[in-house]
């Protein structure tokens, strides 16, 4: 419920009233004692979805812009009246004069913005090398990014340029300060002992999760937006909805930077690739919203130009993200392709390996060399198969070339086999003592598995 306080302005009185007894609207009048401009003070309640039809009935009736309107959340309202209120006007979102102002609140000031994005993308950065989620998360509630992306999309449809051209602003120069600040941050940790001699950042399972973006990171930025709008709008704002966005811009950000202080350019486009993707589906999600639910300009008269505005820029976005899907689509498809060539080589060749039925030879492991990039550079797979062999047994000479053929002719591409010997010994008993009174081992014979040096072939 909102309580609307109106200085009913100079010889509209009558209009005014009028205009709150059509609605149906209870409302108190108090005499207006302070500037002349204003000859009385009105005072009504009424839910949140009926404040822009109330205030669009008084402005009808006299009520310039130029006058004062407060409008004010309310706690709690006790009176049987409120459900034939509430009947009158159905519905959860709040007014259009609610979400410009919230739209402004959340948008700070530049130095604050700034200032919290730097933070929060070193506590990225940090959390990126320490390969620590939980750190990553802590960022995210620091990052101010929700703010500059309701922000433009709400200036868009309300047609207010400024606040639209702000939040865009800030959205793209925030992003860049956050790469530029993982790359500083990133090159001055490789001068201290912070971080290891020669360590590849590819290897750290949060940065590679930046680095291999696919069409489910589309729907996390899709949803973010969506979801960050729906509080914006219903009232119900909250700072852990900001948490979403932040996670599918701040940490990608600081992946590029870290590419770029690392050397790897491949890493650096890739997650920028990234954040691109996921800036223009949040602020698309958030435009489509806003402009569905109804929402019109301030001022009448240029809802024709606006719908043209956000048309045009729902197209734009939209053709953006299709072809920047392309490469979304090339790495999901070239992923499941590597992921289910994995798969098949490692069944077809523990089905080789039984067929091939190599006295006292153990086949230990299976590992699928095989990453996204070497589908369009054209590399081969590599196959890497461990197997334990006896000691006093001679290792087959062409077992690698065996498996080649063999997994060639199976899977109709040619792979590289390399195939790792390491010598085993078994025991015949584990427990050194000898049941029913036996003898037990002799010094120096083995009591337990043993895997002794490897010798790879």
């Amino acid at each position: 419920m909102r309580l609307v306080q109106v200085l009913i302005p100079e010889g509209t009185r009558d209009s005014v009233l009028a205009a709150l007894d059509e609605q149906g609207i209870d409302y108190a009048v108090f005499e207006e004692v302070g500037r002349g401009d204003f000859e009385a003070m009105v005072q009504f309640p009424v839910p949140p979805s009926g404040v822009e039809t109330v205030l669009e009935r008084l402005t009808a009736a006299g009520v310039r812009d130029d006058a004062y309107t407060i409008v004010l959340p309310t706690e709690t309202v006790v009176s049987e009246r409120l459900s034939a209120l509430v009947e009158r006007f159905p519905g959860l979102r709040i007014s259009r004069e609610e979400l410009y102002a919230r739209a402004q609140d959340l948008a700070p000031a530049n130095s604050t913005f700034f200032a919290f994005l730097i933070l929060s993308t070193i506590i990225a950065t940090t959390g990126l090398l320490l390969d620590s989620a939980a750190t990553i998360i802590g960022a995210m509630v620091v990052a101010p990014l929700m703010g500059p992306a309701i922000s433009a999309s709400v200036g868009t449809v309300l047609d207010e340029p400024k606040m639209a051209s702000r939040g865009v602003k800030l959205q793209v120069t925030g992003l860049l300060a956050a790469i530029a600040t993982a790359a500083i941050m990133g090159w001055l940790m490789q001068q201290t002992i912070l971080i290891a001699p020669g360590l590849d950042i590819r290897t750290i399972p949060q940065v590679a999760e930046r680095t291999g973006p696919n069409f489910l990171s589309l729907f996390l930025a899709l949803g973010s937006g969506l979801a960050g709008s729906i509080s914006i709008m219903r009232g119900s704002g909250s700072t852990l909805v900001g948490v979403a966005i932040a996670v599918a811009l701040v940490p990608p950000a600081a992946t590029s930077g870290l590419g770029i202080a690392f050397g790897l350019p491949g890493v650096a486009v890739a997650a920028a690739i990234l954040v691109l993707v996921n800036l223009l589906a949040i602020n698309l999600s958030a435009l489509i919203l806003f402009y569905l639910s109804g929402f019109k300009p301030l001022e009448a008269g240029t809802f024709e130009g606006v719908r043209a505005s956000v048309f045009s820029r729902v197209v734009v976005i939209a053709v953006a993200i299709a072809v920047l899907s392309i490469v979304l689509g090339g790495v999901t498809w070239t992923t499941f392709q590597t992921q289910s060539f994995e798969q098949q080589t490692e069944a077809e060749l523990r089905e080789v390996f039984d067929e091939a039925d190599v006295g006292g030879v153990e086949l230990v492991s299976v590992g699928v060399d095989y990453e996204p990039v070497d589908i369009l550079l054209g590399n081969e797979p590599q196959v890497d198969v461990l197997v334990g062999i006896p000691r006093d047994l001679e290792a087959p000479p062409d077992l690698a070339q065996r498996f080649d053929d063999d997994l060639t002719e199976r899977l109709g591409r040619d792979v590289v086999v390399r195939v790792g010997f390491i010598e085993t010994q078994v025991s015949e008993r584990e427990d050194p003592t000898p049941p029913f009174g036996g003898q037990a081992p002799a010094s120096g014979e083995p009591t337990s598995r043993d895997y002794a040096r490897g010798a790879p072939t």
